[in-house]
């Protein structure tokens, strides 16, 4: 599938900033399951953007405004290409016990997807949940297919019951939350069961985003139209499989991917500071046409 994909950040200051330092991760990723087409940013007021890709691949731009202002705008327009792509079986089929022996084998090279992290705890609650799905003779995808089905089932979407700091013990006691959420959770459970894991943000193609014409062919899927998170779960032989705990589904053609890292810290679409006034108000909006 082919998108075009227009996201509009706008910051309005209380007052006159005098000076804004802001990076993005806006870019949508090259790999074998998506091809960026076409890519631009472009600020008001206007300024010079540099480019960079971080600690975990993913790009980044960065710039400064040094006069006064009183807004900033941000407008990202990509258009991107998806395609899926096939598990490979023996990655599928392989034990759980198997699995471990191979990642102990690449700890170094996994070091980051298999401990805590800044925004994921692992806990003897998160533990007993990674126990009950994952024993040592069950096979490795059919377990982590029954772990996604079982946060879809037990957790009730919800906007506006977390925050964006909301911790796992949190979201287990409230059994609610949004996308952000459920992906952290999963991510604990599969670190807790030794199993790497990493966290993805990016755009997905929900319900009010979808062309009519395709409305009877595609499932029903939900997210916030600015920004979806999932899961990429390492699978022996190399092979990072998208799963989204949101929707009981593999990440597929409908997703667009923009960024990866430990948790969501590492994957912020915007963050900065600006001096000069001490309140700002944020929009963000996002469209994600099909063509």
């Amino acid at each position: 599938m082919r998108f075009r994909i227009s996201h509009r950040t706008h910051y309005r200051y209380a007052g006159t900033a005098s000076e804004s330092f802001m990076e993005a991760r806006l870019t949508p990723t090259d790999d074998e399951n998506q091809r960026r087409c076409s890519r631009r940013l472009v600020t008001m007021p206007p300024c010079n953007i540099h480019t960079y890709a971080d600690y975990f691949g993913n790009i980044v731009e960065t710039f400064s405004i040094v006069k006064r202002h009183e807004e900033l705008l941000l407008d990202s327009v990509s258009e991107v290409e998806t395609s899926l792509r096939d598990v490979p079986k023996a990655a599928y089929d392989i034990s759980i016990s198997e699995a471990r022996q191979i990642f102990r084998s690449e700890r170094l090279k996994l070091f980051e997807f298999l401990m805590p992290s800044p925004a994921i705890s692992l806990s003897a609650e998160v533990n007993a949940i990674a126990n009950r799905f994952f024993k040592p003779s069950d096979a490795l995808g059919p377990s982590l297919l029954k772990l996604n089905s079982w946060i879809k089932q037990t957790f009730r979407y919800q906007p506006g019951v977390t925050r964006i700091d909301t911790g796992i013990t949190e979201i287990l006691k409230l059994q609610a939350g949004v996308c952000q959420d459920f992906a952290q959770l999963m991510i604990a459970i599969l670190r807790s069961a030794e199993i790497p894991a990493r966290y993805v943000t990016g755009y997905i193609e929900t319900e009010t985003q979808r062309r009519a014409s395709e409305e009877q062919k595609d499932p029903k899927l939900i997210g916030a139209s600015e920004s979806h998170a999932w899961v990429e779960v390492h699978l022996p032989g190399g092979f990072w499989w998208p799963l989204d705990p949101t929707n009981d589904c593999l990440a597929g053609e409908r997703h667009v991917k923009v960024a990866i890292g430990r948790d969501y810290r590492d994957t912020s679409p915007t963050s900065g500071v600006f001096k000069g006034t001490h309140t700002q108000k944020l929009s963000v909006a996002v469209l994600m046409q099909r063509i």
